[in-house]
């Protein structure tokens, strides 16, 4: 070695600096989670649950999630496609118009919808239906779909409940969907997690619907159509 750097001088230490740049570049990319190759869309279709009602641009659903997905070194983008006051007959009559904005095909779409039929105390068999036929549009377009459901609140009495309640497994099973059980998982009633209506989810509220759904939508990433 002492031979050949006597002979060579600095030619011999600028072809050293390649391959020492090569290593550094390697230890640097084995320290940090690494991106997914190909890029990943999901689309966020909801209402106000998703769309962020009252919160500061980054505290929502869609951005928070994710944030979440690539700090596991998820190349994704999550368009919020959440409407505030959202009905799914209303959610049903915009599915075309928002997979023409996103410009492209999602990967991916997580479906939240029915809290506002259940304020309304209207028929849990009409949102099963316009649920029913979104899903049904989703998949024929070729698109895999997570459900979120949701759940009636108490003075609504039993027997809506019942039915309301009922209407997210029954879909996931008839359309064979991936089903996260309750979207406001560890939100609903938990004091300083919801905002001051005790509807809406504060970003501290986000960030548990978002730690809970995780694994539910990686999972959905990862499966085939």
């Amino acid at each position: 070695m002492q031979m050949l750097r006597r002979r060579y001088g600095m030619n011999f230490r600028l072809y050293q600096l390649p391959s020492a740049l090569l290593w550094l570049w390697l230890a640097i990319m084995v320290s940090q989670p690494a991106l997914a190759a190909s890029p990943r869309t999901i689309i966020a279709f909801g209402d106000s649950l998703m769309a962020g009602y009252q919160l500061r641009p980054g505290e929502g659903f869609a951005p928070q999630l994710e944030a979440a997905l690539r700090a596991k070194g998820q190349n994704v983008t999550v368009i919020n496609a959440g409407v505030s006051g959202d009905t799914t007959a209303q959610g049903r009559a915009r599915v075309g118009w928002v997979l023409a904005g996103a410009k492209v095909k999602p990967d991916l779409v997580i479906l939240e919808l029915g809290a506002n039929d259940m304020l309304r105390g209207q028929s849990p068999a009409a949102a099963k239906a316009d649920l029913d036929a979104i899903i049904a549009d989703f998949q024929a377009r070729g698109i895999k779909v997570l459900l979120a459901g949701m759940q009636a609140q108490p003075n609504l009495g039993t027997a809506y409940a019942r039915d309301f309640n009922g209407l997210y497994p029954a879909l996931a099973r008839a359309r064979g969907v991936p089903l996260y059980p309750f979207f406001m998982d560890g939100v609903a009633a938990v004091p300083g997690m919801q905002l001051s209506d005790s509807l809406h989810p504060t970003p501290a509220g986000v960030k548990v619907i978002v730690r809970r759904i995780l694994p539910s939508v990686e999972r959905a990433l990862a499966s085939r159509p």
